[in-house]
């Protein structure tokens, strides 16, 4: 040894010496940063949800389109609202339209889904998302 020993008299603790003033340092610029992250991690989310409507209502236009063409022409909008309605989770549900509609041997289902507010639900966003599907009309035999 070179006989150089920290302020405890203890081989090696001179290292530690610099680092007295910074020990709560990292908990600080944490703290600081929290806001941040979870700001970002609540719009993340946000967008998640958003992405989830939007499959959720071109599910849903797919489905209400495919029963509007296998029901007969009286069913048909009655057949295209159940089955638009039917598969979406109940979250979703209070804020869906399905309006189904034929012209010139072609069906089609829109669809608009109110996209929730952070938590499904509870409060919708001001926004809402769009699914469109169509089908060639069926003919009946």
């Amino acid at each position: 040894m070179n006989g150089r020993r920290g302020t405890s008299g203890l081989p090696g603790r001179s290292r530690l010496r610099g680092r007295d003033g910074q020990s709560g340092q990292v908990t600080i610029e944490f703290l600081g940063m929290t806001p941040v992250i979870i700001a970002t991690l609540v719009v993340l989310w946000q967008l998640v949800l958003v992405g989830y409507t939007y499959t959720l209502a071109g599910n849903a236009a797919d489905e209400a389109v495919r029963a509007a063409t296998a029901a007969g022409r009286g069913a048909r909008q009655g057949a295209c609202q159940d089955a638009g309605l039917d598969k979406l989770p109940g979250a979703w549900e209070g804020g869906a339209r399905v309006d189904c509609g034929t012209a010139g041997g072609y069906v089609t289902a829109d669809v608009r889904i109110d996209v929730p507010l952070l938590f499904p639900g509870t409060v919708s966003f001001p926004f809402t998302v769009h699914g469109h599907a169509g089908a060639v009309e069926e003919e009946d035999d």
